[in-house]
């Protein structure tokens, strides 16, 4: 992992290295105060060289005047480093994410993810800055500490350094219980965030169904484990920080105690003791900026830890080598069986095929695996075993970038990004031109609407389209699909939670877009697929039953007359009960 850490120092190498120069600097100017104080007090006042002790106040006082700067410098050039590395994570895990299959996103909460992308990184960055800074100004300030009281007293200083075990030995007890408790902490902050994240989107059913306590009670039971995670962290801290610093303070017991005992001996004489009393500080200090570097170390790791995870996911597979192009549009699925993992087969040994330029509907009941047939074409997920085929060829030889741009997929649950109706329209082919997006929303029936608007095409729409209605959302989203003009079209269940009149201007629209295309569509207003060259019934998925409109309304007793008959007629609940009973059955 640390080797990991390490490559994102490399673009930043001449400002690491000037910061390592500062932090040199600044640990050497720090020991300029107990050497002067020794010459003041073994030579310069017995001998009353006033000029001397001038010249040394001078001198001190210009070297921390030079320190300030080099502080500043560190300060603003290493934090500078520090958000250049956590922006370089910050864009290799969007890139990862963009690069992950859907079930990553099918099992991780947008929550979450947002959190190992803000705060994770945050406290990266922190000790990508402090950590090597502080490590190098503590060590250095340490050794050079330690030789200066070596001249002092040599058996003092022993005395000290043999106190140091003691701190790597309570560093090493703790330092487990501190990671294992902050690893539980940026958990408990990602449920925080996750959770916040559901209770904004969803702030409109919120107060719909007036269910604000509902809201604050899962909000709370998120906040109460993160006291709760965060508790046990600055325990296992606590502990570290108040026996570290018990260990510290022990050093001016000890140096006093042995100092007066040298000094009753003779084994030191005064100046040497007072200068050594005065450097112990410069010895001790080191040692507690290391101890207080621990949280922050503990911080950092954890969060890194975390991005690593993200960053190990596995991709997308994409072993296609072919390019699909000039794309005829003949579809076959072949036997294909589909899970999500951790549930049973959602298909069951599926197969048909579609012609070129030719249109089939999904129906069925809810659930039946209309909407993953459409969801493995395009290769959002891939199947269990058998095969799908556009043109003869498998989709698995072709690219997925090929295999996408050829797929049109327009759904009933639109989403829109927060910026313009234009931006959102581009989506389609961001290189499209102003005559071919005028062309695409008079096509989608909505450029009327549009030109109504004050700033037109411009207007904002709001996070996830907010301001327009499900309509107006839906024919962008058509809009966005003449645009990209693909040769195979996916419409699922794109209709069905609109009103009639305005399912009549969307239906226009899509039938515009549906010619010469090949197209799948799922719906569940069976109205709007009577004209479909072939409708496939899918029921626990299964095909069971095939044919034109006309063919299975002549079926006695088949599927898919009975959802027609209980979607257009009166019927009683008994040929309700037929219906469930007959699909079941088949």
């Amino acid at each position: 992992m640390l080797k990991r850490f390490v490559k994102y120092y490399k673009p930043h190498k001449v400002i690491f290295t000037l910061d390592m120069i500062a932090a040199f600097l600044v640990a050497a100017i720090g020991m300029l105060y107990p050497i002067l104080t020794r010459m003041l007090v073994q030579e310069f006042v017995p001998n009353q060289n006033w000029t001397y002790i001038l010249v040394a106040g001078a001198g001190l006082l210009a070297a921390y005047l030079f320190r300030m700067f080099l502080r500043h410098f560190i300060q603003y050039y290493g934090h500078t480093m520090g958000v250049r590395m956590q922006a370089q994570m910050r864009s290799d895990m969007f890139n990862k994410l963009e690069k992950l299959p859907f079930t990553f996103f099918d099992n991780n909460e947008t929550g979450k993810i947002m959190s190992r992308m803000t705060s994770d990184l945050f406290e990266i960055s922190e000790l990508a800055h402090h950590g090597p800074e502080n490590i190098f100004i503590a060590g250095f300030t340490l050794i050079g500490s330690f030789v200066y009281l070596s001249i002092l007293n040599i058996y003092l200083a022993l005395i000290c350094f043999l106190m140091i075990p003691f701190l790597f030995g309570i560093s090493f007890i703790f330092r487990r219980k501190m990671k294992a408790a902050f690893t539980e902490s940026r958990k408990a902050i990602a449920e925080i965030n996750a959770s916040l994240e559901s209770s904004i989107s969803g702030i409109r059913v919120t107060k719909a169904y007036t269910n604000t306590e509902k809201e604050s009670e899962k909000f709370e039971k998120s906040n109460k484990e993160f006291v709760t995670a965060r508790e046990k962290a600055y325990s296992a801290m606590a502990k570290f920080f108040a026996s570290s610093q018990f260990v510290t303070d022990a050093f001016n017991v000890v140096i006093l105690v042995a100092g007066g005992i040298f000094l009753a001996f003779d084994l030191i004489d005064l100046p040497s003791f007072s200068a050594f009393v005065v450097s112990i500080n410069l010895f001790i200090s080191p040692i507690n900026q290391l101890i207080n570097f621990m949280e922050q170390y503990q911080n950092g790791t954890t969060g890194f830890k975390r991005f690593i995870e993200i960053i190990d996911e596995k991709e997308e597979i994409d072993n296609g080598t072919k390019v699909l192009e000039s794309v005829k549009g003949s579809i076959s699925f072949e036997n294909v069986n589909f899970n999500y993992e951790t549930s049973s087969d959602i298909l069951e040994n599926v197969s048909f095929d579609i012609e070129p330029g030719k249109t089939i509907a999904l129906v069925g009941p809810t659930g039946g695996g209309k909407s993953t047939i459409c969801h493995l074409l395009p290769r959002f997920y891939n199947i269990k075993n058998g095969d799908i085929k556009i043109d003869g060829t498998s989709i698995y030889e072709y690219t997925l970038k090929s295999l996408r741009e050829n797929i049109g997929i327009v759904q009933q649950d639109v989403f829109l990004f927060n910026g313009t109706i234009k931006e959102n329209i581009l989506y389609g082919n961001l290189n499209a031109t102003e005559e071919e997006l005028i062309d695409a929303c008079k096509k989608a029936n909505i450029y009327n609407y549009v030109q109504s608007l004050e700033k037109g095409i411009d207007t904002e729409i709001g996070e996830r389209g907010v301001k327009l209605s499900g309509g107006q959302k839906q024919r962008i989203s058509i809009a966005r699909a003449f645009l990209k003009n693909p040769s195979i079209l996916i419409l699922d269940e794109a209709t069905s939670a609109l009103d009639n009149t305005t399912e009549m201007l969307v239906q226009n629209a899509l039938n515009t877009l549906c010619q010469g295309r090949t197209t799948i569509v799922v719906a569940h207003r069976l109205s709007t697929i009577k004209k479909a060259d072939e409708i496939l019934v899918v029921s626990s998925g299964k095909i069971v039953e095939k044919g034109s409109h006309d063919e299975l309304m002549s079926l006695d007793n088949g599927a898919y007359k009975l959802l027609y008959n209980n979607q257009f007629k009166d019927v009683d609940s008994s040929l309700t009960d037929e219906l469930e009973a007959s699909i079941v059955i088949s």
